[in-house]
Parts: C-alpha cells; sequence; structure tokens
C-alpha cells in the first residue's frame, strides 16, 4: 500500500506562515512559503532547516506552489529561492505573479529599511525569485516532469488566487490555500469538480464560523460608519492592498453615490491606480457581474475615493481611510491607528482575521494600552469593531468544498487548534472519513489505496443499458444512489477490462458452467391455511410488484413465478418441521423455492429477504 506525507513548517494548527511539505510517490512539494505577522524575529519564517540543514534545497524539493499572492503565503519565497537557494520551478497563476513582487517589496521596504532586520532578501532577490515563476492558467493540466502534473482551480478569496490539485501515478492530493465559497461584489465563488483526491489540504480559518446574512452585515458596516461620521468621527478601516479593499469601496462608492454624501473617503496612496490596472487586466478572473458591466462602467473607478496622504491624519473633521496593512502590525494603518485611538469620537473597524501578536489582535481582545518597541504607550478610546468582511470559507463552505471533491482524507491547516478539533469532528461525523491537524513540523502518513483503472466492453454497456428504468432520471434519489455492475476482469496486455461473461467465455475458449442457487422458504400457518396454491402465487405476486417497480413478473403457471431471471415456486415434499394441520388434514404445499443463477445474485438475494420479511 502507498503513502503520502504531509508536514507543515508553517500555519500547523496556526494562522499565518502557510508552508506545508508533501511528499507523494517520491516527490516533494512545497505549499505555500510565507511570513508570520506576529512575528519580527526569525520566527516570521517557516524552518527551512527541515527540508535540509546546511545549503541549498533544490536537491529535496521537486517544485514549489504559491496558491495566491498574500504575504502569510509568499511571503517567505524570495528568501527560499535567493537565500536559502532553489532553483527548481516555482507555479502561480497570472495574476498572483504579477501582484507578489510589488507586495514582497513593499514587505521588505518596511522591514529592512524602517526596522533594519538583518538576514533578510534584498530587491534584486524579488526580481531573481520571479524569474523562476512559470504561470498556471485555471483547468490547465501542467506537467511537472514525467510522472507529476498539477491543476488549478478558481478560489475566489482574492484575485488570482487558486486551489490545486496535484498528481503523481494514481496518488493525488488537493491544496486549497485560501478560498471562499460564497461570491461577493468583485469576485466570484470558489469551485472544484469531484476529482475525489487521496487528500484534501484544506485552510480552516473560520472552521467554528457560519456567517450570517451578507446584506445584513453590508448593512451595519455602512451604518456604523454614518453614525460616526454624523458625531464628527474619523473612521479607520485597516485592509491589505487588494482583496477585501475592493470589495469594501464598491460598497461605501454605491453607497455614498445613492445618499449624495460630501464626507471623504482616502484610500493609500498609489494602491487604488495599482489595483484598478491589475483588475482591468484580470477582468476574466472577477465576479459575473463586473465582468457584464466593464465595458458600461468599471467599477474600480472611484468618484468618491481619493488618494490619501499621511498628513490627512491629522486634519480636523470626519473622514474614512482605508489604509494598509490590515492587521495593524505596521505600514500606514498603524500610523493613523496611533494619532485616532486616543479620542472617544474615532473608530476602528476590523474587516478580517488578525493574527496572534498584531496590534489588531490585541485591540479586538480588549486591550486599552498598547506598547511599541520605542516605548511609546498608546491609551484605545476609539471605538473596536469587528465584521467580518473575510473572503475565507466558514464552516458550512468547508463541509461543501468536502462534499464536492469527496477526499479519501482531509487535512485542517491555517487555523487555530481549538477550532479545528470542533470541525474534525464534524467531518468524521459527516463524511465518514479520516481527519489529521498536525502541528509545525509534525509528519502525517497517510496509506492510500490504489485505483485500477478499467474499461468496460461497449457489449456489457449495451446490456445494462437495456435493463435500465429511464423513469428513475427523474428522481433525484436514484440518481444519486450507485448502482453495481457486474461482469469479468480480463487482463490484456496490461490493460484491464471489464467485459459481460458470454464475451470471456468466447475470448477463452471455455465451456460455460451455470451455478444455480436455491433457498427454500416456509410458509407461515395462516397463509398456507387461509390460500390454496393460487393464492398463495397471487399473494407472492402482489408483495413483489409493491417492492421491485422496475422488473418483469411473470406467472409462470398456477405455482410458479419468474422475476426476470429469478424463479419463486410452490414445492411438495419439502422437510419443514412442525407441518400445519387444516381439519386434521396437512396441506400439500408447505413452502417455496427461490432460485437464481450466480449472475443475478443481487436480485435473487432481494427477492428471498421481501419474501422472508413479508411472508414469516
Amino acid at each position: 500500500m502507498s503513502e503520502i506525507k504531509v508536514v507543515p513548517l508553517g500555519a500547523g494548527q496556526d494562522v499565518g506562515r502557510s508552508c506545508i511539505l508533501v511528499s507523494i510517490g517520491g516527490k516533494n512539494v512545497m505549499l505555500d512559503c510565507g511570513m508570520h505577522m506576529g512575528f519580527n524575529d526569525d520566527r516570521r519564517f517557516p524552518d527551512f532547516s527541515y527540508i535540509s540543514k546546511e545549503g541549498p534545497v533544490t536537491p529535496y524539493l521537486d517544485c514549489v506552489i504559491i496558491s495566491h499572492f498574500h504575504l502569510d503565503h509568499c511571503g517567505a519565497l524570495p528568501y527560499l529561492t535567493e537565500v536559502v537557494g532553489f532553483d527548481g520551478p516555482v507555479y502561480m497563476t497570472a495574476p498572483t505573479k504579477s501582484i507578489c513582487p510589488i507586495l514582497l517589496e513593499d514587505y521588505r521596504k518596511i522591514t529592512v529599511d524602517k526596522f533594519a532586520v538583518q538576514n533578510f532578501f534584498k530587491a534584486e532577490d524579488i526580481k531573481a525569485c520571479m524569474k523562476k515563476v512559470r504561470t498556471v492558467n485555471l483547468h490547465e493540466l501542467v506537467q511537472v516532469d514525467e510522472e507529476m502534473s498539477i491543476k488549478a482551480y478558481y478560489a475566489g478569496h482574492v484575485l488570482g488566487a487558486a486551489m490545486f490539485e496535484v498528481r503523481v501515478g494514481q496518488q493525488s492530493f488537493v491544496y486549497t490555500g485560501d478560498y471562499n465559497m460564497t461570491p461577493d461584489r468583485h469576485l466570484g465563488a470558489a469551485w472544484i469538480d469531484k476529482c475525489r483526491p487521496d487528500i484534501l489540504i484544506t485552510e480552516s480559518t473560520y472552521a467554528t464560523t457560519i456567517r450570517d446574512s451578507k446584506r445584513c452585515r453590508e448593512r451595519d458596516f455602512i451604518k456604523k460608519i454614518h453614525n460616526c461620521l454624523d458625531k464628527g468621527g474619523k473612521v479607520l478601516i485597516p485592509v491589505f492592498a487588494l482583496g477585501r479593499a475592493q470589495e469594501l469601496c464598491i460598497l461605501l462608492e454605491t453607497y455614498w453615490e445613492r445618499m449624495q454624501l460630501q464626507y471623504p473617503i482616502y484610500f493609500s496612496l498609489g494602491l487604488t491606480e495599482k489595483a484598478n490596472n491589475y483588475y482591468q487586466l484580470f477582468i476574466t478572473w472577477t465576479s459575473q457581474k463586473i465582468k457584464k458591466t466593464f465595458v458600461e462602467r468599471n467599477m474600480f473607478e472611484y468618484k468618491h475615493i481619493k488618494p490619501f496622504d499621511r498628513s490627512y491624519a491629522d486634519r480636523p473633521g470626519p473622514m474614512v481611510v482605508f489604509a494598509t496593512p490590515g492587521m495593524l502590525h505596521a505600514g500606514q494603518s498603524l500610523h493613523v491607528f496611533k494619532k485616532w485611538a486616543p479620542f472617544e469620537q474615532n473608530m476602528v473597524i476590523i474587516p478580517g482575521y488578525c493574527v496572534a501578536g498584531t496590534v489588531g489582535h490585541k485591540i479586538l481582545n480588549g486591550q486599552k494600552k498598547i506598547e511599541f518597541e520605542n516605548k511609546q504607550i498608546v491609551d484605545v478610546k476609539l471605538s473596536v469593531e469587528y465584521m467580518s468582511f473575510s473572503a475565507h470559507a466558514d464552516a458550512k463552505g468547508i463541509m461543501q468544498l468536502i462534499r464536492n471533491c469527496e477526499p479519501r482524507n482531509v487535512v485542517l491547516v491555517h487555523g487555530e487548534n481549538a477550532k479545528m478539533d470542533f470541525l474534525k469532528d464534524q467531518i468524521v461525523k459527516e463524511f465518514g472519513i479520516d481527519c489529521f491537524k498536525p502541528a509545525n513540523g509534525e509528519s502525517i502518513i497517510i496509506k492510500t489505496k490504489p485505483i485500477v483503472q478499467a474499461s468496460i466492453s461497449v457489449e456489457l454497456l449495451k446490456r445494462e443499458r437495456s435493463t435500465f428504468n429511464f423513469d428513475s432520471l427523474l428522481d433525484d434519489k436514484a440518481l444519486k444512489k450507485q448502482n453495481s455492475l457486474h461482469g469479468v476482469l480480463l487482463l490484456e496486455q496490461n490493460c484491464i477490462k471489464v467485459v459481460h461473461p458470454k464475451e470471456a467465455i468466447n475470448q477463452l475458449g471455455l465451456i460455460s458452467q451455470q451455478i444455480k442457487f436455491n433457498s427454500i422458504l416456509k410458509l407461515k400457518n395462516q397463509l398456507l391455511i387461509d390460500h390454496d396454491k393460487s393464492g398463495i402465487i397471487k399473494t407472492i405476486y402482489e408483495i413483489v410488484q409493491k417492492e421491485l417497480d422496475n422488473v418483469e413478473i411473470e406467472k409462470v403457471n398456477d405455482s410458479k413465478l419468474s422475476i426476470d431471471n429469478v424463479d419463486v415456486e410452490l414445492k411438495k415434499d419439502l422437510y419443514i418441521p412442525t407441518k400445519p394441520v387444516k381439519d386434521g388434514i396437512l396441506p400439500e404445499y408447505f413452502g417455496i423455492v427461490i432460485s437464481w443463477n450466480i449472475e443475478d445474485e443481487e436480485l435473487g438475494s432481494y427477492v428471498y429477504s421481501i419474501l422472508k420479511e413479508n411472508l414469516k
């Protein structure tokens, strides 16, 4: 029996620093290569020494796959390829390849230039890293080498996000990255076909959450902002440059237009323009509505949202500011927060998940004083609101994805340990499959069953078709029910074929032998006393007709029925103890014999069981 090994170097029972190693069919694949927003030391990157204690990791790694451009999924990639050393292929979608370098450079500038961190990747490392990237189109089967192939599926979440199916020989797994099963204003819902992988490695950020109505959430969001502005307050919305930012900008732009509001809305300088260019370039990745209306009106050209300058934070009067990054751990959003936090009339709305250790996480947990590296202490007096506009799948969405792709095992990553426990129990209970939640550095080995591929002869399919009840196509339950197909397995020149028994006999030059089953069923006393043989046969006919509506029932004679190829016959001289007596005379018949050939085993056994149940 084959096996697949999974080791998280990041995102194991944790959110952030996604990096999963999978060993499958003699190949080693790295899934994402992210950084952790909660750390500013060596823990910010995955522990690559697990792969190689010293020197490059190229000999031990066949390829790297990046699911999307968020830094907790790609932030350590230049460090891996240029500092640690990896010269193999890196796979990602075209939008991810376009946006990644910009976010990586912003991250490098903040980390190196502002905090003077040593042992970090350089600007030229980002360029060198991107030269190793090979782009993947949705649903395109990409051959990594002779044995391994990958295929990308639409993940929603952010522009260019993809789920990946990796296949080596007969083994396969699916890695989701971050995904969203619900469409929103600017992106569609994640989709995957029924690929039935050995393992589904899925994010579980919102493992215990089932979100409320999106419309209600949007209404509350707008109401809170409008009320704060009317009272003279300022509203800070920390966002990442692309993704939720566009979703919320479209929402506010539409509301401001409808209500003719004059309050200023600002977005971090330059990002609006860049985002607009990317969404125009990759319009095919957006939602159906945006694609339809794009020619008439570009939803990403805002009338009410203007570029933000740092000096605007000191301006008097109400305003709304979208600033990056989303977890208040650095950059412009943290700069604005420090200025506005001490004033009660102001508000900060956190629209997504915040990793432990970030300022966003601290204020959501009620912390009223925040201490920074330079001993600066900020009093948090402004209102703190959490409204989940996160583009991650909730518990319902995760269960839906499992239902869609039908994996044999599930591995949970990118989530909190306690929440994973709850989701794990639900998965095991509902689907009856094994579910794992490895910690960082913990190896799990999953045994996989080999899949035997076989072709089916046309003759066998024709015979099955002739007996198929086409009326059942109108019944949803009948469509979902699995039906068995009986045939003979032949091995011809390393190819396996399922053929009809008569075909096999002819091909192999064999003499046909018939195996017949006979089952005796004692009839209950009252039935024998109340009916003669024709009455008993009529009773049996009615039972079979009621239970089996798609078979042909023929009355052969007064004591025998034929149900397709299964015979039911009343018999004399059967040895049955405690024979019933009527008026001191033994009845002529005591029981029935049910007979069928081996190829009709399923129908014969079923007829026997229903008659035994109804005639006992």
